[in-house]
């Protein structure tokens, strides 16, 4: 395997006596597009919460690109890891305009040069000319390419993505799930996926994750589980 650029070790979450994530081990390389599927409840979204620093695992390693994010007294803040993310429901901030939004993480960066990442990275997601809008004068697809926008502008070392796509109508769905992954492609950045969509992992996955109550139980290629779930389509 290539290298890794998130790896996980015996990693625990607990929400008091109940055990959220139990014992998670995984491996991520460098440019992959994993996606995990499971149940809802199994400990998908947590898992993302805590590769990104908003929760703070029980025990165990998080390590991105060789440095220790979360072991015992060691904890990251999120907004000090190179992870960019997008949750349900984007977040973006009504206030700002689509340029503000994208530059909201680029503080500290000289004017001139944020407003050309800005830019560059509207570009990169098939915005331009929009940057004085706001969210809500905005479709679905196009709000969700903004906050991909501003994740990917920091330039991150890792994406993750909570169930991307699930406000979106069908056929936005199919255009902006091969955008997101012509982005993720383009920049040649590692991202982390979870989604309950078959046709979404299908599409996008290097490799799937099986999660079931708060492990990882399996990880094959994407093309595995496609032809197990085509011979079996109602399996859960």
């Amino acid at each position: 395997m290539k290298n890794t650029v998130l790896n996980l070790r015996d990693l625990h979450f607990a929400h008091g006596d109940r055990a959220v994530l139990d014992r998670v081990e995984l491996d991520v390389p460098t440019g992959e597009v994993l996606v995990i599927v499971g149940a809802s409840g199994c400990g998908k979204t947590t898992l993302l919460r805590c590769i990104a620093g908003l929760e703070r695992a029980s025990a165990g390693r998080i390590t991105l690109a060789d440095q220790v994010l979360d072991e015992g007294r060691t904890h990251v803040a999120p907004e000090q890891r190179s992870i960019g993310f997008v949750f349900q429901g984007l977040a973006l901030f009504p206030h700002l305009t689509v340029d503000g939004n994208v530059a909201f993480g680029l503080h500290g960066m000289p004017k001139a040069e944020r407003a050309q990442r800005v830019k560059d990275e509207l570009a990169a997601v098939g915005l331009e000319g929009l940057g004085d809008r706001y969210p809500h004068q905005l479709s679905g697809g196009q709000q969700q390419r903004v906050a991909i926008a501003r994740s990917l502008v920091r330039r991150p070392k890792l994406m993750l993505m909570d169930e991307p796509f699930s406000d979106l109508d069908p056929a936005t769905r199919k255009s902006v799930r091969a955008e997101v992954l012509r982005i993720l492609r383009a920049h040649g950045t590692t991202a982390i996926i979870v989604t309950h969509d078959r046709e979404d992992a299908f599409h996008v996955a290097d490799r799937i994750a099986e999660m079931d109550r708060g492990r990882i139980v399996r990880i094959e290629r994407a093309e595995v589980f496609r032809a197990e779930w085509s011979a079996h389509p109602h399996t859960p």
